[in-house]
């Protein structure tokens, strides 16, 4: 009883620290939210299914990889070459380093450097740039939608539990 108790704090964090690290980018959110999902299902109280939690845990890899993915993809729909994809690519990466504010503004900078190289003229740059911007909003908004998801799981049970 004492191990669910703390079980059920450490899980409640992780899933709110875990929200939040949607946002904030320093953080690895939905990891963190799937975590408080696993200390509940290791309480005496709560069992998950095994097809739930390998259901979410797949969903939870995904939307993190898509997240990469995502800003490099709104590049190119916005009419960014191979130059600027690279650039988004490189600017992501360079970003992580100068995190919150680098891995929004990485993906940015780098693709319309990127078309700027590749001989592109600024305003086509800008539109690439934004592209990368949009999809690191949509990435954004992917990892809140599961953790919000993965957070009413976790207190739907919590409570259940408790009462």
């Amino acid at each position: 009883m004492t191990l669910d108790i703390i079980f059920y704090v450490i899980g409640a964090i992780l899933v709110i620290v875990g929200f939040l690290g949607c946002i904030l980018p320093v953080l690895p959110g939905l990891p963190l939210s799937y975590i408080g999902i696993l200390l509940l299902h290791f309480t005496s109280k709560v069992q998950f299914s095994i097809t739930f939690l390998i259901s979410w845990l797949i969903v939870v890899l995904i939307v993190q990889l898509l997240d990469y993915v995502v800003p490099i993809w709104g590049t190119k729909q916005f009419g960014g070459t191979k130059s600027g994809v690279r650039g988004s690519t490189l600017g992501l990466f360079l970003g992580l380093f100068f995190s919150p504010w680098g891995i929004i503004l990485g993906p940015f900078i780098g693709a319309v450097v990127g078309e700027m190289i590749g001989g592109k003229e600024f305003s086509i740059a800008l539109k690439a740039g934004f592209g990368s911007f949009v999809g690191f909003l949509v990435g954004t908004l992917m990892k809140l939608i599961v953790a919000g998801v993965l957070a009413f799981f976790f207190f739907k049970e919590l409570f259940m539990a408790i009462f």
